[in-house]
C-alpha cells in the first residue's frame, strides 16, 4: 500500500509527521509524492494563524474529491486542525475516514488499518500524554538537518494563541530519548540538529525541577557526527546566564537565536499575556550581543493587535530600528476564536494591519541589507545545501541561516560538492539578503 503524506505547518509538526511515517514504514506501507499512485493519503494540518487553517481545509477537500471518484482508499487527517475541528471536519466532509489527535500521532498504523478494514476509528488521546520522543523517524529534509522536538505544549497561554487547547501543557521530552534519537539521526548523515518546541527554554522544568536545555546541549555536543545545533523558538525571559554561556563555549552550537518578542509596546506586550517588557528584551538582547558579539539574532513581530493604536506601532517601529535584528518575520494578528485576544474591544481592520506589516518589513529591509554589506570580507565555514542546475554555482548556508527561514549564500566553484558539505567560503558581497561568496581552495 503506497501513503501520500502532505505535511503543513510548522517544522514542529514536520516532525510529527515524520515520526508518523517512521511507524508506517515499520508496518510495511511504502511512499509516493504523486496522488495518481496513493492508495492511501494523509494530511497533517495546522490551525495557528487564519491563513493556515485555510491552507489546511483547501488540501482536505481536495483530497476528499480523490476519496469521492474512489482514486484512493483511505483519507486520514492528523495535527492541529484535526484536533481542535474534528466534529466539524466529520460532519462536513465525510470523505475523511479516521481523525489523529496531536498526541495519538503513534496510532496513525491502527488507524489506517481501521480505516482499510472499513471500520474506521477516530485515534484521540488525552492532552497530557507523555509527547512521542526517541522514535525512528523518516527524514524529509534532504538528509543533512533534522529538526529535533524536544518538548510538546506550552504553559504560556499568550491571549493570542490557541496552541495550548491543541496541544496541551509543556512537556519535555526525557533527555535520554533525545539523545537516543539524535544518534540515530546522526547515524543516518544529519549534521545539523535545530531544536524546536512551543518554548525551548524551558526544557526539563517539568521533569527534572530545572532549566535543563543547557545540560542537553552539553550532551548533543558529544555525538561526533554532529556539527552544527541551532536553537530556534526561545522566549526571552527564559534565557539563563548559564544557557549563554554553553552557546558561547560550545563550538557546535550556531551563534544564532530565535526570539520571538512580538511587539516592541509595552501595553500590547501586556494584552498579549506576554511575559516580558520592552525594556527587558532590549536589556536580554544587549547582554547576547555582550557575551557572544557575533551572535544573529532572529525574531517575529504582530501587527494589528487588538486596540494597537498608531503611537504604540510607531513604538514597535522604533524598537525595531534600535534593535537592529538580524532576522525578522512579521505577521498580521489573525483573530483566532476561543482566545481571549479574540474577544477583546478595538479590532484592528485589515488593511491597517497589513500596512503596519509592511511599514515594519519596509524597515527590516534596510536593516537587513546594510547587515548583509557588512558581512563582505568574512571568511565563515557554510553549509552545502545544493547546486544549481547546469551551473557550477552552489547554495549554502552559514551559522546565521536557518532552513527555509532565512537568506543563502551563493558561490562558484568547478569542485564536486555534495548537500550537508562544509567548505569555507570568504563574503564577496550581498544581493539584497542574500551572500555572495568566494571558496577557499586549500591544498590536498
Amino acid at each position: 500500500m503506497r501513503v501520500l503524506f502532505i505535511s503543513l505547518g510548522c517544522d514542529k509538526n514536520l516532525v510529527d509527521s515524520e515520526v508518523m511515517l517512521g511507524e508506517l514504514s515499520q508496518k510495511g506501507y511504502t511512499f509516493t509524492n504523486d496522488e495518481t499512485q496513493a492508495d492511501i493519503i494523509v494530511v497533517n494540518t495546522c490551525c495557528f494563524i487564519n491563513d493556515a487553517k485555510e491552507e489546511s481545509i483547501n488540501t482536505i477537500l481536495e483530497m476528499a474529491e480523490l476519496k469521492k471518484s474512489g482514486r484512493i482508499k483511505a483519507l486520514i487527517v492528523t495535527g492541529c486542525l484535526a484536533q481542535r475541528y474534528r466534529d466539524e471536519i466529520k460532519r462536513e466532509i465525510p470523505e475523511v475516514d479516521v481523525i489523529v489527535g496531536t498526541t495519538a500521532i503513534l496510532d496513525i498504523s491502527r488507524a489506517v488499518e481501521s480505516a482499510l478494514a472499513g471500520r474506521p476509528e477516530n485515534c484521540l488521546e488525552p492532552l497530557d500524554r507523555a509527547p512521542a520522543g526517541g522514535r525512528r523517524r523518516v527524514v524529509t529534509t534532504g538528509g543533512h538537518y533534522a529538526y529535533l522536538k524536544i518538548a510538546e505544549g506550552c504553559d504560556k497561554h499568550c491571549t493570542y494563541c490557541i496552541i495550548p487547547k491543541v496541544r496541551g501543557n509543556y512537556r519535555s521530552v526525557p533527555m535520554e530519548d533525545l539523545l537516543k534519537e539524535a544518534r540515530e539521526l546522526t547515524a543516518g548523515g544529519v549534521k545539523e540538529l535545530i531544536l524546536v518546541a512551543q518554548e525551548t527554554t524551558l526544557y526539563g522544568m517539568d521533569l527534572y525541577g530545572k532549566k535543563s536545555l543547557p545540560g542537553l546541549l552539553k550532551e548533543l555536543c558529544r555525538i561526533k557526527e554532529l556539527s552544527w545545533i541551532r536553537l530556534l523558538y526561545c522566549y526571552p525571559e527564559e534565557i539563563t546566564d548559564e544557557l549563554i554561556q554553553v552557546i558561547k563555549e560550545e563550538e557546535k552550537i550556531c551563534h544564532y537565536l530565535d526570539i520571538p518578542v512580538q511587539s516592541g509596546s509595552d501595553a500590547i506586550l501586556k494584552r498579549m499575556g506576554r511575559r516580558t517588557s520592552a525594556g527587558q528584551i532590549r536589556t536580554m538582547i544587549e547582554k547576547l550581543r555582550e557575551e557572544i558579539p557575533d551572535i544573529c539574532i532572529r525574531t517575529t513581530l504582530i501587527t494589528g493587535f487588538p486596540g494597537e493604536s498608531e503611537k504604540d506601532h510607531e513604538e514597535t517601529m522604533r524598537f525595531v530600528d534600535e534593535m537592529e535584528f538580524d532576522r525578522l518575520g512579521v505577521f498580521t494578528y489573525s483573530e483566532e476564536e476561543d482566545t481571549p485576544a479574540a474577544g477583546m474591544p478595538d479590532q484592528i481592520p485589515e488593511d491597517v494591519k497589513e500596512r503596519r506589516r509592511d511599514e515594519i518589513m519596509e524597515l527590516q529591509q534596510e536593516i537587513a541589507f546594510e547587515k548583509a554589506g557588512q558581512m563582505t570580507g568574512r571568511c565563515l565555514k557554510v553549509m552545502i545545501e545544493g547546486k544549481e542546475a547546469e551551473e557550477d554555482v552552489y547554495v549554502a548556508r552559514t551559522y546565521k541561516d536557518a532552513p527555509e527561514v532565512d537568506g543563502y549564500l551563493f558561490f562558484n566553484t568547478d569542485r564536486q560538492l555534495m548537500s550537508g558539505d562544509f567548505v569555507e567560503v570568504c563574503i564577496t558581497g550581498s544581493n539584497e539578503y542574500d551572500l555572495i561568496g568566494e571558496m577557499i581552495i586549500k591544498d590536498r
